[in-house]
């Protein structure tokens, strides 16, 4: 009985093999593949997993470059900048305000910049989680402002960075922009003091 089966498993292994052999063999034939088709770098690359956000244009927002303009998406979480040459674009995923009542829209500028900045929570914030610091040093790992700050013309609304990277893409600040640490040390070497900036 046993002897039956190793037979008949035998005769249908030597069939399979057979029938595959005439397409092993094509494989390994030079014929299988076109000896003509056009370098990859010649060719048009094709986009996939296109982000959220789009590419925008200073244009539809700011009526001159001045020495660069900034702008905060909020909808699509996504903040934009052109630099003062017309040719420098940067585009950065951003996290934004956690409701509506914290999120100020409209037209600022960049007053100043600190590279590892000091965090003074507002009195609002205090007021949610009393837990907060009165005040957090630069450099330290918790401070909520990450390694760089940007700070505009209204009171306590910044575009700075952040150590809790789970916090990019989603409505989890309390009014700010927060970028990657990497992304924005990237963009405070590129804004200058009196950049536009608007959050739409």
């Amino acid at each position: 009985m046993v002897r039956k089966v190793i037979t008949r498993r035998s005769a249908l292994l030597g069939a399979a093999a057979s029938l595959a052999t005439p397409t092993l063999l094509r494989a390994q034939s030079t014929d299988a593949f076109p000896q003509e088709e056009d370098a990859i770098r010649t060719q048009v690359p094709v986009r996939r997993n296109i982000s959220s956000f789009a590419q925008q244009h200073w244009q539809d927002h700011f009526d001159e470059l001045g020495v660069g303009c900034l702008l905060a998406d909020i909808t699509s979480r996504a903040v934009h900048y052109w630099g003062a040459d017309g040719e420098t674009y940067r585009l950065y995923p951003s996290s934004v305000p956690m409701t509506e009542e914290l999120t100020k829209r409209g037209y600022t500028k960049v007053v100043r910049k600190r590279v590892n900045p000091s965090w003074t929570p507002t009195a609002s914030m205090r007021e949610r989680d009393p837990s907060l610091p009165v005040r957090m040093e630069g450099g330290q790992t918790g401070n909520p402002l990450g390694t760089r700050a940007m700070y505009l013309t209204w009171p306590a609304y910044l575009v700075h960075g952040t150590h809790d990277t789970r916090k990019i893409g989603r409505q989890s600040s309390s009014g700010c922009i927060g970028l990657y640490n990497q992304h924005v040390e990237e963009l405070f070497e590129l804004v200058q003091v009196g950049t536009q900036v608007r959050l739409l």
